[in-house]
């Protein structure tokens, strides 16, 4: 069976009430819902986890190694600072995908760049919660290449 690991970086833990005009109002629970529907539905398995550190976040990319087929990660505000993530997904050789609730490149200057994009297979972003379910069959697609 296909196992997928899903990373929520900083400030994820506040879905649904940290700037609901940007990210929306679905709660992070409600997302490992969704998550998790959408893996039974596809036969997959999938394990959430979020963090604000991100020590904590490359100790799990590091862990997947040898348990994990796929990693989806939504780095939040590290996605562009954090050479040290980058590095720990190009060290455990695991595709990964980089998905965000809102486009990053119709945002803020400084948020147009994406160390995680440059070792990422794909990318999906800009679609809210659904952006989840939409990241799991993209995985589970490019496993089953």
């Amino acid at each position: 069976m296909i196992s997928i690991l899903i990373l929520n970086g900083p400030s994820l833990n506040l879905l649904g009430t940290r700037q609901p005009e940007v990210y929306g109002t679905t709660t992070l629970a409600d997302v490992e819902a969704m998550c998790l529907q959408k893996a039974e539905k596809l036969g997959v398995s999938v394990e959430c986890h979020q963090s604000n550190h991100e020590g904590a976040l490359i100790d799990w990319i590091h862990a997947a190694r040898g348990v994990f087929d796929g990693i989806i990660i939504n780095a939040g505000a590290y996605t562009h600072t954090s050479i040290a993530i980058m590095d720990a997904i190009t060290s455990v050789e695991i595709p990964t995908l980089e998905l965000h609730l809102s486009d990053i490149h119709a945002r803020e200057e400084f948020r147009h760049v994406s160390y995680i994009g440059k070792v990422a297979f794909d990318a999906i972003m800009g679609h809210g919660a659904d952006g989840y379910p939409m990241a799991i069959e993209r995985m589970v697609k490019e496993l089953q290449k």
